[in-house]
């Protein structure tokens, strides 16, 4: 099950059910399936929060992830900053839908495995991106 909560934000704009079988289908080509997804959508300070409480990081940031995979099963909690993913589309001169949509199966992206802090990782992150953001 996917589930989609707000925290000081609106719901974004986005297409659950749609939203949702987009991210199955990303998850099915890793040979993954999903259990357990809960997103988060919230404000700079809630991330911040989240950020310097549970990983010490005293930081902005665009989305957060906490995985709790078992096997080849999804479960993880998302935390997206909808005010860093629109200055990020911005600052990249991306439109924000997709920037958020990015940022939506970046998290998914990780509990399927994908790095992207270590040498040529976050090149490799971004081409995974791109191959699911093609799947929508």
């Amino acid at each position: 099950m996917i589930t989609y909560s707000t925290e000081n934000v609106k719901m974004p704009a986005i297409r659950r059910r749609d939203t949702s079988a987009w991210i199955r289908r990303v998850a099915q080509s890793y040979g993954k399936r999903v259990g357990e997804v809960g997103y988060l959508f919230c404000d700079d300070e809630h991330i911040l929060q989240v950020n310097r409480e549970y990983l010490q990081h005293d930081y902005y940031t665009d989305i957060i992830t906490f995985d709790y995979c078992e096997g080849d099963v999804l479960n993880g909690d998302l935390v997206i900053s909808l005010d860093t993913v629109r200055s990020n589309a911005e600052l990249f001169h991306k439109p924000y839908d997709e920037e958020l949509h990015r940022v939506i199966i970046h998290g998914i992206l990780h509990l399927c495995g994908q790095n992207d802090k270590g040498p040529g990782e976050r090149e490799l992150m971004e081409q995974a991106e791109n191959k699911a953001l093609a799947m929508r």
